[in-house]
């Protein structure tokens, strides 16, 4: 199947060119794509060149809501989207006084292998395509969007996926995202989570990419990283600073470290200092997440009395912290775990 949503404008005259088709169609169908439609849709677009699309094998949009699911604690909604080749992936919105910030996916499953997590348990099954990406927005937007304000404000990858594993795909897509004739996000409205692929950090800031970069740490000594997330073999501790270090003084873009507290792991006192040996002096935030429980890992999250000490030892040491808000915590929250259980349902 081919995406229409993976092409530009420009892109899009051009393919239209080959039907015949004057460069102003080009511009409805991209205003058509944003607004969530597909080409039965399009209503002031010649029916003829629809069918042609169609017979070509062409489609608006490169995925459908399968199910959604809200939260009744805090309005939290979790989306299960079908792929055209029948992948599933999944996605969370989360509404927030400051506008509604939804999660994406960036790959179909996961090659990272980091312990704490169900996204990746499967392995990786593909990367997803800039439009596959950008529709997860363009659906959501268009379901939540109420008398002309947009219903999705900001975006982060952070769903399943490495999006720097895919790199091409998810740089086109913050291109697309952050068009004036389409849904004109700014890309300094989305945040970037990456388990810390150093050259690929670099090359985002040498690109003139500026989405916030949250990278996940979890761990401040090597051996330690290593028995949590598989990367760590390719990349220390110290490298993946020096990278967010130089993201930072090429973007003006304060990093965020994101750091799963995990009992008995990840969450001791010499764990703390160590951490704040590391970035005391540098511009950055540590988010501190509560672990999300997944059963095929069976690594249970830190009490509140040690995440409160574990915190307090960063501040007292002058590196800015704070606790994330668990949301979605009764819609199988945690990325991975509905896509999964979906499937194994229907298995």
């Amino acid at each position: 199947m081919k995406l229409l949503c993976d092409l530009s404008p420009e892109q899009l005259a051009e393919l239209l060119k080959e039907y015949g088709q004057p460069a102003f169609r080009a511009k409805q169908i991209f205003s058509h794509i944003s607004s969530g439609r597909e080409l039965d849709e399009m209503s002031n677009v010649p029916k003829d060149l629809t069918n042609r699309l169609k017979e070509d094998g062409w489609r608006a949009l490169g995925l459908k809501i399968e199910k959604s699911f809200k939260s009744a604690t805090d309005g939290t909604v979790k989306y299960l989207y079908t792929l055209s080749d029948g992948n599933i992936i999944e996605g969370v919105l989360m509404r927030y006084k400051y506008g509604n910030t939804l999660c994406v996916s960036t790959q179909v499953g996961c090659a990272m292998g980091c312990k704490f997590c169900a996204s990746t348990l499967g392995g990786l099954v593909r990367d997803l395509t800039a439009g596959e990406i950008l529709s997860q927005v363009i659906v959501v937007n268009a379901l939540n969007a109420d008398g002309g304000k947009r219903g999705v404000t900001n975006v982060v990858l952070m769903g399943s996926g490495e999006p720097l594993d895919n790199y091409g795909n998810v740089t086109k897509f913050l291109d697309l995202l952050s068009l004036e004739e389409g849904l004109n996000i700014s890309k300094r409205n989305v945040s970037l989570s990456t388990c810390g692929l150093c050259e690929k950090m670099r090359k985002l800031a040498d690109e003139g990419y500026t989405p916030v970069l949250t990278v996940s740490l979890h761990a401040p000594f090597d051996g330690l990283r290593k028995k949590i997330m598989p990367v760590a073999s390719r990349y220390t501790v110290a490298e993946v600073i020096a990278a967010a270090k130089y993201y930072f003084e090429k973007t003006g873009r304060r990093i965020i470290f994101e750091y799963s507290m995990i009992d008995g792991e990840n969450d001791t006192e010499e764990c703390a200092k160590e951490l704040s040996r590391l970035l005391k002096g540098f511009s950055c935030h540590v988010n501190i997440i509560r672990l999300n429980y997944v059963k095929e890992r069976g690594l249970k999250g830190s009490s509140e009395t040690a995440i409160d000490k574990f915190r307090k030892i960063l501040d007292n040491n002058g590196v800015s912290s704070s606790v994330r808000r668990s949301m979605g915590s009764d819609i199988e929250g945690a990325c991975g775990q509905l896509r999964r259980k979906y499937i194994n349902d229907k298995k």
